[in-house]
């Protein structure tokens, strides 16, 4: 019975280095939107808006003595 060897020569290198160099552009990518993310303050609920809250509180001036008076 003959023996039958298989041989599984790798490549040339090529696939793996092109590989490795679209790994490493995703990866800045990745890493370049998480700092523009954090800075625009997406991670904390969005930009806050600015406090423009205005509460005017009127207080009546009290009439009379004490008692209902009807003038």
């Amino acid at each position: 019975m003959a023996d039958t060897i298989v041989t599984n020569s790798p490549g040339q290198g090529d696939s793996s280095a092109v590989g490795m160099i679209i790994a490493f552009i995703i990866l800045i990518a990745i890493l370049a939107g998480g700092v523009v993310m954090y800075q625009r303050g997406f991670f904390n609920g969005g930009p806050r808006p600015a406090d423009t809250t205005n509460i005017n509180v009127t207080i009546p001036t009290p009439t009379g003595s004490g008692s209902d008076t009807t003038q």
